[in-house]
């Protein structure tokens, strides 16, 4: 397994569940692929430069985890049909 680092930018606008909410479902979803969460770091609220599809701010939550690539691959495809996560990033950590 190796390390990485995930960036998720979590969507709120107009969401019924609160971002630790939000959090927690996203760690699941990190367990379900066969990842393991070393860390969550919650970075808080912070606002866009610009309004990119009408969205003016974001939760950013770093994840560490360790994982298979494969594994990284299947967690961006799923994290991708959720409507919460608004931007992703993966980042191997040496």
């Amino acid at each position: 397994m190796k390390k990485y680092e995930a960036m998720i930018v979590l969507d709120t606008k107009n969401k019924d569940e609160s971002a630790e909410q939000l959090i927690g479902n996203i760690e699941k979803e990190i367990i379900k692929v066969g990842a393991k969460v070393d860390q969550i770091d919650r970075l808080g609220k912070r606002p866009f430069p610009h309004n990119p599809r009408h969205v003016d701010h974001g939760w950013f939550v770093a994840y560490q985890i360790q994982a298979e690539p494969k594994a990284v691959a299947a967690l961006r495809a799923v994290l991708r049909l959720n409507e919460s996560v608004y931007q992703q990033f993966y980042l191997l950590r040496a």
